[in-house]
């Protein structure tokens, strides 16, 4: 089975193609263009790469946050398009869980942070439990300060992942038990996409394409604004 997987949730625009067996091709940008402008093109070219034809893909697995509003909505929409036009199973992957399986490591607590805007960052944190990522907490809204002291308290090793490590690592004191990832580790693959999507088509389950939804976690900037000036404009 050769899937489509797409990770559009930050600034990274990563694309791949794989199967259970192997990783057959992954394009991966961190660049200043526009998801619109850049996932379409990444898609073709990934699919020359790996010399597989759209019409051969058996499915589609997408990041659907949390992460960037227009980012997912951008992932999302294509990834809902080709697999309408494809006649394929879509699943969307929690983008978190999919930043943890780049640690796949036992004995340590993965913690992955992606900017949610004014010093916040959504956070999910994850254990490796006999090669099975176990989900430690529902993901939160903290602010960076609470996620680190929450990291200190731990009891065990903790690695960072995420764009909020990428953007912060020169300017932050870590406790002792806490490390950020690698830079070649730290923000998301579609790869890590394509594996977790890959376990719930082989597992029979698939998302509605018509209702499928990103997970924000959090409501936009725009709508609290429309909502304040809204109570305003009634008193």
């Amino acid at each position: 089975m050769s899937i489509l997987a797409i990770d559009t949730a930050t600034q990274v625009s990563s694309v791949a193609v794989a199967s259970r067996e192997k990783l057959s091709a992954e394009l991966t940008v961190q660049a200043s263009l526009m998801h619109s402008e850049t996932l379409m093109p990444h898609v073709e070219q990934v699919l020359r790469m790996a010399g597989c034809r759209k019409e051969e893909l058996e499915g589609i697995a997408v990041s659907i946050g949390p992460g960037s509003f227009t980012g997912l909505r951008i992932g999302l929409a294509a990834a809902k398009a080709m697999g309408y036009a494809l006649s394929v199973p879509v699943v969307g992957v929690s983008t978190l869980e999919a930043l943890a399986c780049h640690y796949p490591v036992p004995n340590v607590c993965v913690v992955c942070m992606l900017d949610a805007q004014k010093g916040n960052a959504y956070v999910g944190q994850y254990h490796w439990e006999n090669g099975v990522l176990v989900e430690v907490a529902p993901v939160v809204v903290q602010s960076l300060s609470e996620a680190i002291q929450s990291c200190a308290m731990a009891g065990e090793s903790v690695v960072l992942l995420g764009d909020v490590m990428q953007k912060k690592r020169d300017r932050l004191t870590l406790p002792a038990n806490v490390a950020i990832a690698p830079a070649h580790l730290v923000m998301p693959r579609a790869a890590c996409v394509a594996m977790r999507g890959l376990s719930r088509l082989a597992a029979g389950e698939s998302d509605p394409i018509m209702t499928l939804e990103p997970c924000y976690i959090r409501r936009s900037e725009a709508e609290v604004l429309w909502e304040k000036r809204h109570a305003e404009a009634g008193k």
